[in-house]
């Protein structure tokens, strides 16, 4: 395991013989039957079950899950430390990001770490770079997994590979439905299922697989990664859909920044929702690119 810090991969060392290019993409039952399993709800459900009371509920709870769980839990706070809060609110919006039905804790550090490696290369595979037409690209994200020939070898800081809590969610992700799923029944019945879980699924995972098909592949960039085979880009239009996940290019430029929008103009939820939380002594620390340290390789367009 490892503790170290302020470096590009803090959780990917890669021997000397690692390749990112060299692999192949397999077929996995459990995400596709996990994803097909919502899309079916969802689609045939969701037509026989609509009303405003259960269209309420996917937008409250879909908007919870991807701002407080998937942005800031996830993605700014452990996957890249962009901020320090206390535990117990760190243990809140990872499980909430845990609800958005991806992966459990440590998986999506591994799987986010290793894509990050793989891109900053001067090539990687077609599965990182999302280089496949649109439905290859969307077949191999939601329903396949990549085996590299030689991948990098997987670190974890003790914290995280140690915490109680990370190996539960780790173990029991795919079942943190459940418990919601019997409370919204008992409160408006099988309908607030449909639109309170697999729907909120299904277009949380199918969010995520867009933005990252779209903010690999072409858009408006104002920073260049020098010697990376995948450039990211921005996505102006879903700034307030994505909670700011969509200023791509200005996190491959500073992927430890708490902060996404960077220019005039950007607008950032997650980091307004990240102020709020500093106001009231919940959050410190918080990385923006000014204070993270400086990358030779980075060129401003």
């Amino acid at each position: 395991m490892s503790d170290t810090e302020n470096i590009p991969h803090p959780r990917v060392n890669p021997a000397q013989f690692s390749d990112p290019s060299n692999g192949r993409v397999v077929w996995s039952p459990a995400k596709t039957l996990w994803i097909g399993g919502m899309y079916a709800v969802a689609i045939v459900g969701g037509a026989l079950t609509f009303s405003l009371a259960n269209l309420a509920l996917f937008l409250v709870t879909t908007a919870g899950v991807l701002c407080f769980g998937h942005s800031l839990g996830m993605h700014r706070r452990l996957i890249h430390a962009s901020f320090d809060c206390p535990l117990w609110l760190e243990h809140a919006m990872v499980y909430l990001g845990t609800l958005v039905g991806l992966a459990g804790p440590i998986s999506m550090i591994h799987i986010h770490d290793t894509r990050d490696w793989a891109q900053r290369q001067g090539d990687c595979h077609d599965y990182f770079a999302h280089r496949r037409p649109f439905l290859e690209d969307f077949y191999w994200q939601t329903c396949c997994s990549v085996e590299l020939t030689h991948p990098p070898v997987p670190l974890l800081e003790r914290r995280i590979a140690n915490d109680r809590f990370y190996k539960w969610l780790e173990r029991t992700w795919m079942w943190q439905q459940l418990p919601w799923a019997i409370l919204f029944f008992a409160v408006g019945g099988i309908g607030a299922v449909v639109w309170g879980v697999a729907a909120r699924v299904a277009v949380c995972v199918t969010g995520h697989w867009l933005i990252g098909y779209f903010a690999h592949r072409q858009g408006h960039r104002d920073w260049h990664v020098g010697g990376a085979g995948v450039q990211g880009y921005n996505i102006p239009l879903v700034s307030w859909l994505t909670f700011g996940e969509c200023w791509h290019n200005n996190h491959h430029a500073f992927p430890g920044s708490a902060k996404l929008a960077l220019e005039k103009g950007q607008s950032d939820p997650g980091w307004w929702v990240l102020m709020l939380f500093r106001r009231f002594g919940l959050v410190t620390n918080i990385k923006t690119p000014e204070s993270l340290p400086p990358r030779p390789e980075l060129h401003h367009l």
